[in-house]
């Protein structure tokens, strides 16, 4: 009788797989590897598949060994990752070029045109976000004008999960919320014909689209012998990374929300109801009938990663312990590096520091790094005000939480209470669930509280509360005030 399901993560900076105990209600075993972001010119982000698909074939190897469970313990597996990355896929289902991650901002042309000839109203009516640097069809535009013969090479459109789940032996298809994040579905999990229609794309380029816990084939014999699993393994359809790590957090009542430290940063509030704003987006929560208005910004962790490799490499942990003998806010950060998503939407912004001057030290930037993400995810916070989000519980999740100083920083910044998930796996865990939710191991989609567990809250610092929301006053202003050079610099560096 199986006792286990597996959950795997295709994300921006790494692999990440969990096995849980499904009877246990305990994580049994975790493994990941990184992967390499290709970034080769300016607004450009990449990864190759193959690289996604070695990890996932490595980290199932791992958790099986560190957990000791056979195969035959084994029920089924789900997959998550960042929406909406872009594989381009021939008929035999191989990808024909890198993935085009959703932080990839070359599309820039085809968004202005695709919105001069849509009606922003209906599309955000209809898809939950309106067209931006988000949406797929513009990046479709842009292959079939810069790379026609990858485009002529190219059958159908899906995510990076989704290729994941048909490399190990699933029926092509997309995620529901890759489909409506994409721009290419509609709320309704139907295909949105009027982007097809204003993008000239055939209507067979994105496949069926699925829900989570819905099976969408089973493992192959291939896929067997290189995972160590077992053919005929049900594959179980798992949903878009930020959706899936607030389900597994616990964010699954109004008004709780959930703040995502990935590659990414990622910012989410569970409503009864959908509720859509061109600045956000809107993606169907995996409990029937809820849903999640939410914000991603373009950098995270990876601005982060970005910084320990420019400053020398120096562990996480250590820049931590040179920043947190700093003052608060010496120096302001933009932190628009790969431009910005929600709520600007503007591919063309860029990295800024100011306020420099020769006392400073790599720490100062350290920090102004960390801050400036979390001002990102205060700005977010002031449209769920604006809009009639209600914002109570929130919590903390992903590799970004371990940091003891970021998390002060953004309870500061964001003047609340956070609760961090301790060892808390994000996306991995809620594919995990949804697996076992798929094939009925699991009865009720609710049923996550025990495969979580809730550290101490941070609490705001009263020394820095004020001096952060004046620096936030500042950060703004800043960012008006920047952007008309932004703007002039990415365009002279457009090859």
């Amino acid at each position: 009788m199986p006792e286990f399901t597996i959950g795997v993560d295709v994300g921006t900076t790494g692999t990440k797989t969990v096995l849980i105990d499904v009877t246990a209600g305990r994580i049994a075993a975790q493994a990941s590897r990184e992967t390499r972001l290709f970034a080769e010119q300016p607004g450009r982000a990449e990864a190759d598949p193959a690289e996604w698909i070695a990890n996932v074939h490595a980290t199932i190897r791992d958790v099986l060994a560190a957990s000791g469970a056979t195969p035959g313990d084994i029920g089924a597996l789900a997959t998550t990752g960042m929406v909406p990355a872009v594989v381009a896929i021939d008929r035999a289902g191989s990808p024909v070029r890198p993935a085009i991650l959703q932080n990839d901002s070359r599309a820039t042309t085809e968004i202005t045109r695709l919105q001069a000839a849509m009606d922003a109203a209906d599309v955000l009516a209809a898809t939950g976000s309106a067209i931006t640097q988000q949406s797929v069809a513009p990046t479709a535009m842009w292959l079939r004008t810069n790379e026609p013969g990858n485009w002529r090479r190219t059958a159908r459109l899906v995510g990076s999960y989704d290729w994941v789940l048909m490399a190990l032996g699933a029926a092509p298809h997309v995620e529901l919320n890759w489909s409506i994040e994409s721009g290419l579905g509609s709320l309704a999990g139907q295909p949105y014909q009027p982007m097809f229609d204003a993008a000239d794309l055939a209507d067979d380029l994105q496949p069926d689209i699925l829900v989570p816990g819905e099976q969408a084939g089973v493992l192959s014999d291939d896929a067997a012998a290189a995972t160590g699993l077992r053919a005929g393994l049900p594959l179980i359809v798992g949903g878009a990374d930020h959706v899936l790590s607030a389900y597994a957090a616990g964010v699954n009542a109004a008004g709780d929300w959930l703040v995502k430290l990935g590659g990414a940063g990622d910012v989410l509030a569970a409503s009864d109801a959908p509720v859509a704003d061109a600045r956000l987006y809107l993606d169907a929560h995996p409990v029937p009938g809820r849903w999640l208005p939410n914000g991603c910004m373009a950098t995270s962790g990876s601005l982060i990663r970005w910084f320990q490799t420019l400053s020398g490499g120096l562990d996480l942990l250590d820049l931590d312990a040179e920043a947190v003998q700093r003052n608060p806010a010496e120096i302001l950060c933009l932190p628009y590096f790969l431009g910005e998503k929600s709520p600007l939407h503007d591919p063309d912004l860029r990295g800024a520091f100011v306020g420099l001057d020769l006392a400073h030290t790599r720490a100062d930037l350290y920090r102004s790094v960390l801050e400036a993400v979390a001002f990102g995810f205060k700005h977010h916070t002031e449209v769920f005000a604006e809009i009639g989000v209600p914002l109570q519980r929130a919590m903390v999740t992903n590799g970004g939480s371990k940091s003891t100083l970021w998390k002060q920083i953004l309870a500061d910044v964001l003047d609340t209470e956070l609760w961090p998930i301790i060892g808390h796996p994000g996306a991995s865990l809620g594919a995990a669930i949804i697996a076992g939710v798929g094939v009925g191991m699991i009865d009720d989609w609710e049923d996550t509280d025990r495969f979580r567990t809730l550290g101490e809250p941070v609490v705001p610092d009263t020394r820095h509360v004020q001096r952060y929301a004046d620096a936030y006053t500042d950060w703004r202003a800043l960012g008006d005030a920047l952007t008309p050079f932004s703007h002039r610099l990415a365009r002279k560096a457009r090859p």
